[in-house]
């Protein structure tokens, strides 16, 4: 009877599995094939709790099954319990030091803990004794994008197509490489190779959007709202019985929930739509994360700000702040940038006054953003790559960094030339003021970027290779941002000569409000 019900297990016939596995158990309750059997079962009908409590009293039968080690693993995977399932890959080596299988897993816990070069070592072992081992490949990738080798990450996963030409996940993995890569024509491509074989895959649909959008065609807000399947958002969709709002439904004398979905750059950038939605007859209500509270409470058209957490009132219709583009039709040529619409309380700006100093121009520095970011190793500088800005005697320099990583706290105490006063700010109400006193400030692709463009203030902003959509491609301007001027990188890690050529522009005599000739 196990004989038929691993046969039907193996044919998908779940349902006959299950009764054959089950009948296999009330004559001999501690048979580990069963028992394991049952507890894969379960897991292929999604009722991991099931398949977790089987396969691990199947261990308790028989603890020299790496097999069992090996799924027991998968399934703490799934219920997204990465050290338990790194634990349990550990236990299956120890039985099977050189179980492929069981490395390849035991490569995509770690790269789920963020420890991309321990998994790349286990996918490397992997293709060593297996080298066409077409998941090891894919996952080689992954952790090869991870650590910012994308061009190794693309030839990865090249390889692995060509054992598997048609992979709907290869070939999007392969598209957000591409897009990586600053390629994004080859990226739609790959994508819509994916989406020929499964029309309706997320991943797909979001990375030719991402790469329309980076080409400037705001078509690519429709395949955007993919991205509540895809990634770390997939785990952060809202559910609300009120109803979303993409622009269809007539909203005069209608109460709308417009909320922050991502990063704190992403709020600022996109709540200069909520008074255009205002615009149209609603009550506005705008629910922000905490940091940003204070200073959006403001906001021109909305009724109330509240922060992440806090009771909501009753509303009839919601949506996410970056799905608001989508929603009001906007084109490359519409992009809604009257700028000021963020300003600082006018009580927090006064003490600035006295406790920066006058005379030379002052200029703004924030450097890097938070490490959980998808593309952190690209975007966020080390303080020291600015240095050569600061033989630049006839400025000011400001550090607006409110978290100092400690590879910088060193630099920062060593540079006198820059004043640091980041560290105080006790929220984005506390930055604003600040950046009210100064004359310019020079960002990575951070908050602070986005809050500086918001304010109207001249905006010196660093960019990666392959940037951000939403900074499109080849252009030192924003539709977004009036006053920013964009400094890309022309090669992957090439800061030198994007500090290079920010340094000869401050050099200019007209270049900031208040600037004179500086000296080198």
């Amino acid at each position: 009877m196990a004989r038929r019900a691993q046969r039907a297990f193996d044919e998908g016939d779940l349902a006959r599995a299950e009764r054959l596995f089950t009948a296999v158990l009330r004559t001999d309750p501690q048979n580990f094939d069963a028992l394991h059997g049952l507890g894969l079962t379960n897991y292929r009908r999604g009722r991991l709790d099931a398949a977790l409590a089987l396969i691990q009293t199947a261990l308790q039968a028989d603890l020299d099954r790496a097999d069992g080690f090996s799924d027991l693993g998968v399934v703490f995977l799934a219920l997204k319990q990465f050290e338990r399932a790194l634990k349990s890959f550990d236990a299956g080596l120890r039985i099977a030091p050189d179980d492929v299988a069981l490395l390849n897993r035991r490569g995509v816990a770690l790269l789920e803990l963020g420890r991309p070069h321990d998994a790349l070592a286990c996918f490397d072992r992997v293709l060593v004794a297996a080298p066409d081992h077409f998941e090891a490949l894919g996952n080689r990738g992954n952790a090869l994008l991870k650590l910012n080798r994308a061009v190794e990450a693309l030839a990865s996963y090249d390889r692995a197509l060509a054992l598997a030409p048609d992979n709907a996940p290869l070939l999007a993995n392969r598209a957000a490489v591409l897009r990586r890569l600053d390629r994004p024509h080859e990226a739609m491509m790959s994508a819509r190779s994916a989406l020929a074989g499964r029309p309706d895959f997320a991943q797909a649909k979001f990375v030719e959007a991402v790469a329309r959008l980076t080409l400037g065609d705001f078509s690519g807000w429709r395949g955007y709202e993919a991205r509540w399947s895809v990634g770390f958002l997939a785990g952060c969709r809202r559910e609300f019985a009120a109803p979303l709002w993409l622009g269809a439904q007539d909203l005069d004398g209608k109460t709308i929930l417009l909320y922050a979905e991502q990063g704190f750059g992403d709020t600022l950038q996109f709540v200069r739509y909520a008074p255009l939605v205002a615009a149209r007859g609603a009550r506005v209500i705008l629910e922000v994360q905490p940091q940003l509270e204070r200073l959006l409470a403001a906001t021109p058209g909305v009724a109330a700000v509240i922060g992440q957490g806090e009771t909501l009132p009753a509303f009839d219709f919601q949506c996410p702040l970056l799905s608001l583009p989508l929603a009001l039709g906007t084109e490359l040529s519409t992009v809604p940038a009257s700028i000021p619409y963020v300003a600082p309380l006018r009580d927090d700006v006064a003490p600035w006054r006295a406790r920066l100093p006058a005379g030379k121009p002052l200029v703004g520095l924030a450097w890097s953003g938070e490490r959980s970011h998808d593309n952190d190793l690209n975007r966020s500088l080390r303080l020291e790559t600015l240095a050569p800005l600061f033989r630049l005697t006839d400025v000011t320099f400001v550090s607006l960094q409110h978290e100092v990583r400690e590879v910088d706290a060193g630099v920062l105490r060593n540079h006198p030339a820059v004043i640091a006063v980041g560290e105080t700010f006790r929220d984005f109400a506390d930055t604003a003021a600040a950046v009210a006193r100064l004359d310019a400030v020079i960002a990575a692709d951070t908050a602070v970027a986005h809050l500086a463009g918001a304010m109207g203030k001249p905006l010196l902003l660093l960019l990666p290779f392959g940037a951000d959509f939403r900074w499109l491609r080849d252009r030192t301007d924003s539709p977004w941002y009036p006053t920013a001027k964009l400094y890309r990188q022309p090669s992957f890690g090439d800061w030198a000569s994007v500090i290079a050529a920010l340094r000869l522009d401050l050099l200019r005599a007209d270049f900031l409000p208040r600037a004179e000739k500086m000296s080198a």
